[in-house]
């Protein structure tokens, strides 16, 4: 059964990727506290060039609602705070004599609801793309079934086992996106 195995194998990598970006979207999505993920997006202008904030600048959570700022050159202070305004995260980068100040403002219920709301659609979005991993992987296994290279009862096995890492799979989305929900409605 060392093709199936196969298939089974690719099958979990692919889930886990999976879990890992719907873990690196869900970082973006703001909870009220400070998180330096929040900022992952954001490109800044340095000399020419597009570059992430981490790559310019130390980036660190000095207390739950403020995100610090220090750019490795005192000049890069007000492009980042332009950067940063302009990202469109509804925060308000403060420009200071060495560093540039991102006060994380509390969110409103309304906000939390919307939050939680996009939360739930990432979720089902990177359910879907499990699924879909299952398809294929199915697919591969019927074909190795089709085509002799699998017994007919191996084959039937290893679908039940495709399953099993897609059901697992799907339960750690919604752990995933339960967790995130509490964090969004925790004041």
């Amino acid at each position: 059964m060392g093709m199936a195995e196969d298939v089974i194998d690719d099958l979990r990598g692919r889930i886990d990727k999976t879990l890992g970006d719907l873990r690196v979207a869900l970082a973006k999505v703001r909870t009220g506290r400070a998180n330096p993920a929040l900022l992952e997006g954001v490109r800044v202008d340095y000399y020419g060039t597009l570059s992430p904030l981490n790559q310019i600048a130390n980036i660190s959570v000095t207390d739950p609602r403020l995100i610090v700022i220090k750019p490795w050159e005192k000049a890069m202070i007000p492009v980042i705070e332009k950067a940063i305004n302009a990202a469109g995260l509804g925060v308000n980068a403060q420009p200071d004599a060495e560093i540039v100040r991102v006060p994380i403002p509390p969110l409103t219920e309304e906000r939390r609801r919307e939050f939680v709301k996009l939360t739930k659609q990432k979720g089902e979005e990177h359910k879907i793309a499990i699924r879909n991993e299952r398809r294929d992987a199915k697919e591969m296994i019927e074909g190795l079934t089709d085509g002799g290279d699998l017994a007919q009862d191996a084959g039937t096995k290893a679908l039940e086992k495709v399953q099993a890492e897609v059901d697992l799979g799907i339960k750690k989305v919604d752990e995933i996106i339960a967790n995130k929900e509490k964090d969004l409605m925790q004041v």
